[in-house]
């Protein structure tokens, strides 16, 4: 009889005496039987071996076909154009099998690095947005009151008006976009939080302020004030006085060089290495008084417009210029590079704008503007957007960088705004769609959508980075730092290898036809017959020496025993003169530089009692 388990318990194992009864022939119930091999004692380490083997049969079996990965999409040539690093290096030139094979490498992986960047892109939520206007509309008639009005409370936030006593200002935003600068021309400095408007410090220096600028951190900053240059901290005490700055009338900073570039009234171009606290260049540039001057981002190169409508570009390490660039008939009013450093916009007294290619400076400016008055400011945004300046009407345009050659002069701008007062500086914020305008009377922010780059690289530029990650971000600039040695106008040279072409081999060659051997001046010298050799005379000089030496001591013996003589003679005759004339004083013997050679007179011994 078989015992039933209780309810919530497992159902225990059939035993052998379990099993359901086979009925014989005869009809009698009979205990099944089990089949059962000759029973062994197995150790544990068997059982193991078992249990793997069955396990390793289970693996073996077939399993069922997994689903097919969705294949990658392609993408498209134009995101990969965006991202790419430049062409690939030509490892033709390089000789020896181990480098070839390395730079083959890095190629690929510069190529997965661009496919990811461009795939990344999908995870960039921000979109830059423009204005519309509706039908029989335009951009340009909107007013900053109402675009204000029709944005949200952060943006809004945003236009803001500063009336100031100690213009006419310029003015500066950080890298990042977060602080702004600001400098009066009758000393005033202030420096804030532009996005809370929190105050970081205000004062006056006493004296002219011509220009000023951020250095690498945002704690830190250079006034170019009537003599000489002064660097203040956040807090606005002063850190350091560079006198080998005088007269400044212009301040740029490389960041990724930590150099602080600055342009006088004598036409001096100074470059200031600001993680050292020493010049890597500082000579004339002949051009007279610097007033327009931009750096371009791409290469570090340095563009300074003269009286004669060129801009020429510079580098500290070569005091000519890299490059001149004829881009007016008259004197320029103001110069600019845009962000990515491949266009730069120049405006003159001619009241031409005109938009050149900087990758290739032979060619036609690739948009020429026609203004009603000359333009005295010209600045353009992360996105394209070119903003200009005539006197105190402002003008903003898009889709400026890219006419192709065309002249645009009947182009309608995007937005006008009329200042209250002449503007001395403009520019766009980093980041946010922002142009702050700095006037005789102060300083205004102007919102202008469709300006700034929405999405922000957390790892270059931070707008809400903390002290820690200021701290972490400068020590890795100064890491990274670029040598001045390496700005020349195509940073891409360094990279490439120097191999001669087959036909600089050719030419070489065929050089060589033509060359004319050098001129060989041989002065024969007459040897004489005989067994002589470098030993035997080198004894005979030294025999000649050895008689001249003696020769030369005998001479001086003879004049030092005839000085000897002359100086008794003298002493007799003394004496004989002194005892004629009685207490008349004698004169004192001429000192002479043989003296030294007389014998010294004996002392007269006291006599004793």
């Amino acid at each position: 009889m078989t015992k039933t388990p209780p309810k919530g318990r497992k159902k225990p194992p059939t035993r052998y005496f379990d099993a359901a009864a086979v009925k014989s022939e005869d009809g009698e119930a009979k205990p099944a039987k089990l089949k059962r091999k000759h029973q062994q004692k197995f150790t544990g380490d068997f059982l193991k071996m078992q249990s793997h083997d069955k396990n390793k049969k289970l693996y073996n079996k077939k399993r069922p076909a997994a689903t097919e990965h969705p294949k990658k999409q392609k993408i498209p040539q134009e995101v990969l154009d965006k991202y790419s690093r430049g062409d690939a290096v030509d490892s033709r030139g390089v000789k020896t099998r181990h480098f070839k094979e390395k730079q083959q490498r890095k190629e690929i992986y510069l190529e997965y690095a661009t496919e990811q960047a461009a795939r990344t892109e999908l995870l960039l939520q921000e979109t830059a947005g423009q204005l519309e206007a509706d039908e029989e509309e335009i951009t340009a008639s909107y007013r900053q009151e109402e675009i204000a009005a029709n944005v949200d409370l952060q943006s809004a936030a945003k236009h803001f008006r500063l009336k100031l006593d100690f213009g006419p200002y310029t003015m500066r935003y950080t890298k990042n976009g977060r602080h702004l600068l600001l400098g009066g021309r009758r000393g005033h400095v202030a420096a804030f939080d532009w996005v809370t408007k929190k105050l970081h410090c205000e004062f006056n220096v006493m004296e002219s302020v011509s220009d000023v600028q951020w250095l690498h951190v945002p704690t830190m900053y250079a006034v170019a004030q009537k003599e000489w240059v002064y660097f203040y901290d956040k807090k606005g005490t002063e850190l350091h006085c560079v006198k080998r700055l005088s007269r400044v009338n212009r301040l740029d900073f490389l960041p990724y060089h930590f150099l602080l570039a600055a342009g006088n009234s004598v036409g001096y171009a100074s470059w200031l290495d600001v993680s050292i606290g020493e010049l890597v260049g500082n000579f004339n540039t002949g051009l007279g008084d610097i007033r327009h001057m931009r750096h371009n981002p791409s290469n570090g190169v340095l563009c300074i417009g003269g009286g004669k409508g060129v801009v020429s570009m510079w580098s500290p390490k070569v005091r000519e210029p890299l490059a001149k660039l004829l881009c007016h008939s008259t004197a320029m009013t103001a110069l600019t590079v845009d962000p990515k450093g491949v266009h730069l916009v120049t405006a003159g007294l001619d009241r031409m704008v005109k938009v050149w290619d900087l990758r290739n400076l032979n060619e036609t400016p690739l948009a020429i503007f026609r203004l009603r008055l000359p333009a005295n400011e010209v600045e353009v945004s992360q996105r394209g957007m070119l903003a200009l300046s005539q006197g105190t009407y402002l003008e903003t345009y898009t889709d400026v960088l890219h006419g192709g050659g065309t002249a645009n002069s009947n182009k309608l701008p995007y937005l006008r705004q009329r200042c209250d007062a002449f503007v001395h500086g403009m520019r766009f914020c980093p980041y946010e769609d922002v142009l702050g305008v700095s006037t005789a009377n102060g300083f205004q922010s102007l919102l202008v959508p469709g300006s700034g780059e929405p999405n922000y690289d957390a790892l270059e530029d931070n707008p809400y980075e903390t002290s820690k990650q200021r701290r972490e971000h400068e020590v890795h600039a100064l890491l990274e730092k670029i040598p001045p040695e390496l700005i020349t106008l195509d940073p891409n040279e360094i990279t490439g290898v120097d191999a001669p072409t087959l036909q600089e081999k050719v030419d070489a060659k065929r050089q060589l036809f033509h060359l004319k051997p050098p001129r060989i001046n041989m002065k024969m010298r007459h040897k004489m017959k005989g067994r002589g050799g470098s030993a035997k005379a080198a004894r005979n000089k030294q025999i000649v020496k050895d008689l001249q030496r003696k020769e030369f001591i005998s001479e001086v013996r003879k004049a030092k025993q005839g000085i000897i003589a002359s100086h008794k003679h003298g002493d007799d005759g003394d004496n004989v003169q002194q005892a004629s004339s009685g207490k008349a004083k004698t004169p004192k013997p001429v000192r002479s530089v043989l003296d030294r050679f007389k014998p010294k007179p004996q002392k007269k011994q006291k006599p004793t009692n």
